[in-house]
C-alpha cells in the first residue's frame, strides 16, 4: 500500500511539477520578446517564400502554357489581400479578448496555409493557401507591435526596431533556404511541409506564456478609434507610414529588375542585391534599436529621411552601374527604421491607442508599399525605368515634412483629450 501511495503521488507530482517548470519559463522576462521575434521570422516566410517558388510553380501548374505573367502577380496580390484583411480583422477583436489569442490564431494560420500549399494540387488551390498564410501575417503584422510596446513602455521605438530587424532577418533566411533547397533537388511541396515546423513552435511557446494587457492599467481604457482620427498628430503618423511604407518597398519590390535591365548586371546579382537590401535593413533596425534611448526618433528618421533621398538620386542617376546598384542598397539601410520608429512615436503619442491604433497604421504602411511598385511601374512605361524610381524620392521628402510638422507638436498636446472607453 505504501508502494501504491507513493506510485500515486509520483503521478499526480510529475503534472506539477512540469506546470511549475513552464510557470517559471513563462515568467522570464526575455521569453515573450523571444516568441514576437519568432513570430516576425513566421510573417518573413508566409511573404517571401512564393517567390522563391514562382518559377517552378509556372511550370509544375500551368500545363504546357506555363501560368501566365498576371497569374503568378495574383499571387502575390491574394497574398497581400490576406494580409490587410488579417490586420484590419484583428485590430478591434485583439483589443478585447488579447493578444495571446491572435498570436497563436496567426502562426496557426501561417502554419496552417504552408500544409495546404505543400498538398495543392491546383492553382486555384495555390491561391486559397497563400490568401490563409497572407491572413496569418496580417494578424501577426496587427499583433505582435502591441505586444511589444507593452513588454517595453519606456522605449518603444527602440523595442520596435528590434521587433522588425528580424522581419529582415527572415526574409533572408527564407530566400537563402528555399534557394539552396533548390539547388539540393528538394521541392517546393517539401520545403513548405518542412517551414510548418517554426510557426507550430511558436504557437506553442505563445500558449505556455501570460502576456501583458495591451494597454496597461495605468494608462486606463482604450481610447475610441473615431476619436484618435480626429487628432491632427495621429492622421500625421499615419501619413508617415504610408509614405515610409511607399519608400521601403517601392524599391524592393523593383530592385532585382532594376539592376537587370536598367543596370546591366546578371538575375543572379538582381537577385542578391535584394538580399542585401533585406539584410542591411535588418542590421539598419538593430542598430537604430541600440541608439534609441541617446536619440530622439523624429529627429533620427528625419536623418534618414535627407539620406534616404540623396541616396535614390544616386541610385537613379549616378553614370556608373556599381555606384547606382550600392546607393540602392543603401537605401534599405538608411529607411530602415522608418515603419518600426513611426510606430514607436505612435505608441509613445497614443498610448491608449491599443491593437485598433496598431492595425490601422499597419493597414496604411501596407497600402503604400502596394501603391507605389504600381507607380514606379506606371512612370517606367511612359519614360523610364530611372525615372520611375525616382519618384520614390518624393516618399522621403514628403515624410520629412511631415516629421517637422510634428516635431512641432509637443508629445502633450497630442495625447488623446476625448473621453475613453472601457473595452472588455
Amino acid at each position: 500500500m505504501e508502494s501504491h501511495d507513493r506510485g500515486l503521488w509520483s503521478a499526480a507530482a510529475l503534472p506539477a511539477c512540469f506546470s511549475d517548470i513552464m510557470k517559471n519559463r513563462t515568467l522570464h522576462p526575455a521569453y515573450p520578446f523571444i516568441l514576437s521575434y519568432a513570430a516576425m521570422v513566421c510573417l518573413a516566410i508566409a511573404v517571401n517564400l512564393m517567390p522563391v517558388f514562382l518559377t517552378t510553380l509556372r511550370v509544375e501548374l500551368g500545363g504546357r502554357a506555363g501560368l501566365s505573367g498576371e497569374q503568378l502577380g495574383r499571387i502575390s496580390a491574394v497574398t497581400f489581400a490576406g494580409l490587410v484583411g488579417g490586420i484590419l480583422f484583428g485590430g478591434p477583436l485583439a483589443d478585447r479578448w488579447g493578444g495571446k489569442l491572435f498570436s497563436m490564431l496567426g502562426t496557426l494560420l501561417i502554419g496552417a496555409g504552408l500544409v495546404f500549399l505543400a498538398i495543392s494540387p491546383s492553382y486555384s488551390a495555390v491561391l486559397v493557401a497563400v490568401f490563409v498564410m497572407g491572413l496569418g501575417a496580417g494578424i501577426l503584422d496587427m499583433v505582435l507591435s502591441p505586444i511589444v510596446a507593452a513588454l517595453q513602455p519606456d522605449n518603444r521605438a527602440m523595442a520596435l526596431n528590434w521587433l522588425h530587424s528580424f522581419y529582415g532577418i527572415g526574409t533572408v533566411v527564407t530566400v537563402l533556404v528555399g534557394t539552396f533547397a533548390f539547388r539540393l533537388g528538394i521541392g517546393w511541396r517539401i520545403i513548405s511541409l518542412i517551414s510548418t515546423a517554426l510557426p507550430l513552435l511558436v504557437a506553442f511557446g505563445f500558449l505556455t506564456v501570460d502576456l501583458l494587457s495591451l494597454i496597461s492599467d495605468k494608462e486606463g481604457a482604450r481610447t475610441p478609434m473615431r476619436d484618435l482620427c480626429r487628432n491632427s498628430s495621429f492622421i500625421a503618423v499615419n501619413a508617415a507610414i504610408f509614405l515610409g511604407g511607399a519608400l521601403e518597398l517601392g524599391l524592393a519590390q523593383w530592385l532585382p529588375a532594376y539592376a537587370e535591365m536598367s543596370l546591366g548586371f546578371s538575375k543572379l546579382t538582381g537577385g542578391i542585391s535584394l538580399l542585401a537590401f533585406s539584410a542591411v535593413m535588418a542590421l539598419g533596425r538593430i542598430f537604430a534599436g541600440l541608439i534609441g534611448r541617446r536619440l530622439d526618433p523624429i529627429r533620427l528618421m528625419l536623418r534618414c529621411c535627407w539620406t534616404s533621398a540623396v541616396l535614390f538620386l544616386f541610385a537613379c542617376f549616378a553614370p556608373w552601374p556599381t555606384v547606382a546598384l550600392a546607393a540602392s542598397v543603401a537605401v534599405g539601410l538608411a529607411g530602415s527604421c522608418l515603419w518600426p520608429t513611426t510606430l514607436g512615436v505612435a505608441a509613445d503619442r497614443f498610448p491608449r491607442g491599443g491593437a485598433t491604433m496598431f492595425a490601422l497604421l499597419a493597414a496604411f504602411g501596407n497600402l503604400g508599399g502596394i501603391l507605389m511598385p504600381w507607380l514606379v511601374g506606371v512612370m517606367s512605361d511612359r519614360s523610364s525605368q530611372r525615372l520611375g524610381l525616382a519618384t520614390s524620392t518624393a516618399c522621403a521628402l514628403l515624410m520629412a515634412f511631415v516629421l517637422l510638422w510634428m516635431q512641432g507638436r509637443p508629445v502633450e498636446d497630442s495625447r488623446e483629450s476625448h473621453p475613453v472607453v472601457q473595452t472588455a
